[in-house]
């Protein structure tokens, strides 16, 4: 066979198988679409996603229960149950007063005032022995003799502090001469001005004289400032600045006034309880 026609039956031949394994490809598609003709013309099948795995990052512990909170007490469990059972059983009581249910409430509470007698008793015992847990020793003292030396130590430290608050300070006493009360009121002012060394201002509302005051001066319109509405009136005054505090209305006793006088005069009282006059006609200048 001559070598041309050799070659071109080797490419027939090439040309051939290839012809019939793309035949065999094509006709094994079809059967395949023919044989899923069921799924309909168009279907789609999404691919199955591959599952990932996410590692925990680095450094992170896995997550563990909280901690348990320390255990509490035995008597605190104790009291609690106690005062549970307490609060049940009358509850119970209340509502089903049997003699059963009465005595049973009757002998809890019985159980818890020993305990609470108890524990009073203790506590005085520790009071007595420690002063500085004694109630009795903190600021007024409940025995009547201690009462009474407390109150004259009192007196002296107050009255030599108005004694020094004399020095800048007066008091002014509104008084109308028509008031019983005033003319009460008045001997006491006269008293209390000579026993510790303060300067007492009789301002008189409506121009009249009264005894125990004969330098008296009428008022000057500070009354209606002040808003002095009733008398007897004490206001304890600071002439040099003007300042001016209420001390009380009505008849007072030597023991209100140095104590009230105390009170006002303090330092953390003075910035809350002043009432200013500046500007105003004073009463112990000239009318």
């Amino acid at each position: 066979m001559p070598i041309r026609n050799r070659h071109a039956l080797l490419m027939l031949l090439t040309f051939a198988v290839m012809l019939g394994s793309h035949s065999a490809t094509a006709q094994d598609a079809a059967s395949r679409y023919w044989a899923d003709s069921w799924r309909g013309w168009h279907f789609y099948e999404a691919p199955v996603p591959e599952e990932i795995e996410h590692p925990l990052p680095l450094g992170k512990a896995t997550p563990t229960a909280p901690p348990t909170s320390p255990s509490r007490a035995p008597e605190l469990v104790e009291f609690e149950h106690l005062q549970k059972t307490l609060e049940e059983t009358r509850n119970i009581a209340i509502m089903r007063p049997s003699e059963a249910n009465v005595r049973r409430y009757m002998a809890l509470e019985s159980q818890v005032v020993a305990r609470a007698s108890y524990f009073a008793d203790v506590a005085q015992r520790v009071a007595w022995a420690t002063p500085q847990l004694d109630p009795t020793l903190q600021g007024r003292p409940v025995n009547a003799k201690a009462l009474e030396v407390f109150d004259q130590a009192e007196l002296v430290d107050r009255s030599r502090a108005i004694a020094d608050l004399g020095k800048d300070h007066v008091l002014f006493f509104f008084y109308r001469s028509d008031c019983p009360y005033c003319h009460a009121f008045a001997p006491t002012l006269a008293a209390f001005q000579a026993r510790h060394g303060i300067q007492v201002v009789a301002i008189s509302v409506d121009g009249g004289p009264l005894p125990s005051f004969p330098n008296a001066r009428p008022d000057n319109g500070i009354a209606t400032t002040l808003k002095v509405n009733q008398v007897p009136a004490v206001f304890l005054a600071q002439p040099f600045t003007g300042k001016i505090s209420p001390i009380g209305f009505g008849v007072l006793s030597e023991s209100q006034l140095l104590e009230r006088i105390a009170t006002v005069s303090a330092p953390q009282a003075e910035a809350t309880q002043t009432t200013t006059t500046q500007g105003l006609a004073h009463p112990l200048e000239a009318p």
